[in-house]
């Protein structure tokens, strides 16, 4: 009974089979945690959402910022690069299927026995626990109605930046999409900064990493997140966990074996492929 937390797969098929291989990943005792962006840039988006969906209650995901622009993409709001890859899926006779399972998905994980909190980006130091859950809600209601695309053709911008309970509507969707699928850096103040993508260490002040500023989840808290390759899954404090190591860049896929956590990682498949990893931008 182990449980696998995996970083970014970003349509790394074969690297995501063959690392569960490794750790003798087994559905029916085990259970695997996905920080996000299972899609987008590798080859094998399609597969990976079939995979993933066929597990059933043995995997617990959390949407990334790509995820939700397959999301756009499929219901004609945002544009289909060719550098995502995602022709294969976006005309697969189960796209159908594979999209609307995709938005019913949720943005926050938490395990009370473990203290484990999951999201892709990380979580707002300006949120407590109660109030991440409430907005991670609010986006999971949204995204499995009937008016998702309403929802999704307004997620797209940088603003606001700061979370306040009085936040209201689209804006307040904007930012709690913002907070759980792209944030990187903020504001001593926990106000979040859309722009700067830097590794830490070249960051102009006074920016810092989110998990750089104490906040009440990270106090009570281990944190597992995704979404900065750049980070290579280091520089954290304890217990804040980075498992997005670049492996759609052509660096390796991670995985942590919470229990006694030790990582595992499987190298990718295709050569280093340097470019912007952000899809939800302004």
């Amino acid at each position: 009974m182990a449980t696998y937390l995996i970083g970014d797969v970003h349509g790394c098929y074969d690297e995501l089979i063959a690392l569960l291989k490794q750790v003798e990943f087994s559905p029916q005792q085990d259970t695997l945690w996905l920080t996000g962006d299972l899609v987008a840039r590798g080859p094998g988006s399609l597969e990976v959402l079939r995979y993933v969906k066929s597990l059933g209650e043995s995997v617990r995901i959390v949407l990334g910022n790509h995820d939700l622009h397959l999301l756009a993409v499929f219901a004609g709001i945002s544009r289909n690069k060719p550098k995502d890859r995602l022709n294969l899926l976006l005309e697969a006779p189960d796209a159908d299927e594979l999209i609307n399972w995709l938005r019913r998905q949720p943005l926050l994980q938490i395990d009370e026995e473990k203290k484990l909190v999951m999201a892709h980006a990380g979580i707002t130091p300006q949120w407590d626990l109660p109030t991440a859950i409430h907005c991670a809600r609010d986006i999971e209601a949204v995204l499995s109605s009937d008016s998702y695309p309403l929802f999704l053709d307004a997620m797209y911008g940088d603003l606001p930046n700061h979370w306040t309970p009085e936040l209201s509507g689209l804006a307040r969707l904007r930012f709690i999409t913002n907070a759980f699928t792209r944030m990187r850096y903020c504001f001593p103040n926990g106000q979040l900064d859309m722009y700067c993508k830097d590794i830490p260490e070249r960051a102009p002040a006074p920016l810092k990493p989110w998990f750089s500023i104490p906040g009440p989840v990270s106090q009570e808290y281990s944190i597992a997140f995704g979404h900065w390759a750049s980070l290579e899954g280091s520089g954290t404090p304890e217990g804040i966990y980075a498992l997005d190591t670049g492996c759609c860049w052509g660096s390796v896929l991670t995985c942590l074996r919470w229990e006694d956590k030790m990582y595992f990682t499987q190298p990718s498949n295709r050569q280093m492929d340097l470019g912007d990893g952000e899809a939800i931008a302004s």
